[in-house]
């Protein structure tokens, strides 16, 4: 999925009102006028609620509200319950059990007729070399060996697996309705619309979208899993990290995701806020276009601008012009760590850094330049084989505004090499639509750019980065078109592998993406987060070195509490929670901000609670004082 990404410029300013409580008419529990709303921003926009059709980190968060995944994610990513509650792993399968009596959000029966449904559309997908929608999705249930899924009872679902892997607990695969998408195949639920108010199992169901501006959920009344405290979930879309930042000291916000780092360091001793910086799953990169360089092909009208991005050594040689370590502290504030190979380093010892590493040196990669026979003119301009001026098309989303930064060193670095670099920022939709070839299926997708300054995020395992080189990921989710049939066999060999032996195919995969300069990696880059702790209570980093939110599964939603009736627990860093404990500052619980009762306390209740029962006692008196009264004036009679 793509990393910390794009916006559309629009801005969102609306503030919610909520929880506001009424004094009931009758003696009885105070009862909630308004929703008790959760809002947490991201200058991310949503590309679609059709899980199958976003590429976005914002969208993976969106989707899996509504939609339980077969196994959940719970703290440090470790399999918990989701639409499966229990399972057995076996010598050649896994039987699930579907939890009992379990309802969609509709009211209808939610059992494994579903869960295989779903499972079977990506099966067919792959039987078919094709994809669900973009293609995110559906690799995960091949990538974890599975060859076929029955279900011979409501409860119970099997899936054959021609390994022992753990991937089949990670398989980021939505379980849809049958009920409502049965009659669609793998070819077509990708174009279905997915409109609010949809029908899942999630904690939550989307009911409005409004692009640019924020997705709506409200709490499903059939989960079958623990209820967080807020009735409402919205996600916020912010034009630039500076009104989301502003609106988090405001307190219209409770969560800010992708904050700067000046902007965190600042935050850091603000009131009520806690700051997060979390290990990165991915990375940001400079993906070079390769359309051809194996099959030869070429695309009128579009593809890369010159041959030379087809050569692995000027690719290689450009790698020599960057000063990734500057880029680090000058661009992320030192928030994160130089980039090298495609398995990111928080992934462990599956991470290796490259046998033969590239160093910023400005004249050696002049003659590189000039050894591969890329000369310059009497003008100082780099030629390609052709005797073009070679003139590069970088292209980056309008999310983050640290791409314009480092393209603009980039512009700079490649300058002194004699290339001229023409930088250009688009809107999610339209950049990926550029950045799509022919094969995509769309009569525009002419793939017209050169190099492509974005970023991925991955899942806990590593194939989810890995699977952007394939050969077949050309028209989906590869931003290169490379292809390698070599790299294809070693994809399928790791696959079937695990611990040191998987390793060691990795390290050989990584060193060939790093040796070919098929991307140059920039940056790990560190997601940093914010959210106020005066309002909600519960967040847990997930893992332990990530954030609360933005991040795998929904857990987090479901353990909100509301802060003004939970004490906070004792002194603990958000940053560095060990499993099971809270995030939440070291600090006594307050009171909601004057005049602000959106977290619809019990504090309130009790209070509305205290002045009936006292309301009562004093007509109670009154009436006695009158009978005493009555009584007396008979007697006198």
């Amino acid at each position: 999925m793509r990393s910390a990404r794009t916006v559309k410029a629009t801005r969102f300013a609306t503030l919610f009102a909520i929880a506001a409580l009424a004094l009931p008419a009758a003696v009885g529990p105070a009862v909630a006028k308004d929703p008790v709303i959760f809002t947490a921003g991201t200058t991310q926009d949503f590309d679609s609620s059709n899980p199958y059709q976003t590429a976005l980190v914002s969208g993976y968060e969106a989707f899996q509200l509504s939609f339980d995944l077969l196994v959940g994610f719970g703290l440090d990513t470790k399999p918990i319950p989701g639409f499966a509650d229990k399972w057995t792993r076996n010598p050649d399968n896994v039987t699930f059990h579907i939890r009992t009596g379990m309802k969609w959000s509709d009211g209808q029966p939610a059992d494994s007729a579903d869960a295989c449904f779903s499972w079977q559309l990506a099966l067919d997908a792959h039987a078919a070399n094709a994809n669900i929608g973009l293609g995110y999705l559906d690799t995960g249930v091949s990538d974890a060996g599975v060859t076929k899924v029955s279900c011979p009872d409501p409860e119970t679902m099997i899936a054959y697996t021609t390994d022992q892997s753990d991937r089949i607990y990670q398989v980021y695969l939505p379980i849809v309705p049958k009920h409502i998408y049965g009659k669609d195949t793998y070819k077509t639920i990708g174009d279905e619309a997915f409109n609010g108010p949809l029908v899942g199992t999630g904690p939550y169901q989307l009911a409005e979208w409004k692009t640019g501006q924020f997705m709506r959920f409200t709490r499903n009344p059939n989960y079958w899993g623990t209820q967080g405290f807020a009735d409402e979930i919205v996600l916020q879309i912010f034009s630039s990290s500076d009104t989301m930042v502003q609106a988090l000291k405001a307190g219209d916000l409770q969560y800010a995701h992708g904050v700067n780092a000046e902007q965190l360091n600042a935050l850091k001793t603000a009131p009520n806020i806690q700051t997060v910086v979390g290990a990165a799953n991915g990375w940001s990169q400079l993906a070079f276009n390769e359309y051809g360089a194996e099959t030869g092909k070429t695309i009128p009208g579009g593809g890369p601008s010159t041959k030379a991005l087809l050569d692995p050594k000027f690719r290689d040689a450009l790698g020599y012009a960057v000063d990734k370590k500057l880029l680090l502290d000058r661009v992320l504030g030192g928030y994160g760590d130089v980039g090298s190979t495609i398995v990111p380093p928080v992934l462990g010892d599956m991470h290796v850094e490259p046998d033969q590493p590239r160093t910023f040196d400005i004249e050696l990669a002049k003659q590189k330049l000039d050894a591969a026979g890329y000369p310059l003119d009497a003008n100082g301009k780099r030629l390609d084989k052709e005797g073009k001026p070679i003139v590069l098309r970088l292209v980056m989303p309008d999310s983050d505004a640290n791409y314009p930064k480092a393209a603009q060193f980039i512009k700079d670095w490649y300058g002194q090499l004699g290339i001229e670099v023409q930088a250009n920022v688009y809107d999610s939709n339209t950049l990926t639509d550029l950045l799509l070839p022919p094969e995509a299926g769309g009569k525009t997708n002419l793939a017209k750019y050169d190099i492509e300054l974005w970023g991925w995020a991955g899942n806990p395992d590593p194939n989810g980065l890995l699977d952007i080189f394939k050969c077949d990921e050309i028209g989906s989710l590869s931003d290169s078109n490379f292809c390698d049939p070599a790299y294809d066999a070693l994809y399928t060999q790791e696959s079937a592998l695990s611990g040191d032996a998987r390793n060691a195919v990795l390290k050989t995969m990584q060193n060939m993406i790093y040796g070919l300069a098929v991307y140059d990696i920039l940056y790990y880059d560190s997601n940093l987060d914010a959210y106020r702790t005066d309002k909600f209570t519960g967040l847990q980093n997930m893992p332990a070195n990530g954030t609360p939110l933005f991040s795998y599964g929904t857990f987090n939603y479901t353990q909100l509490k509301d802060a003004t009736a939970v004490p906070t627990p004792g002194p603990s860093s958000a940053a560095t929670a060990a499993p099971g404990t809270s995030s939440a500052p070291a600090t006594p619980a307050t009171s909601a901000t004057p005049g602000d009762t959106s977290s619809g306390g019990s504090n309130t209740t009790l209070l509305i609670v205290l002045l009936v029962v006292v309301i009562l006692v004093v007509l109670l008196a009154w009436w006695y004082r009158g009978r005493r009264k009555s009584a007396a004036a008979d007697e006198e009679g």
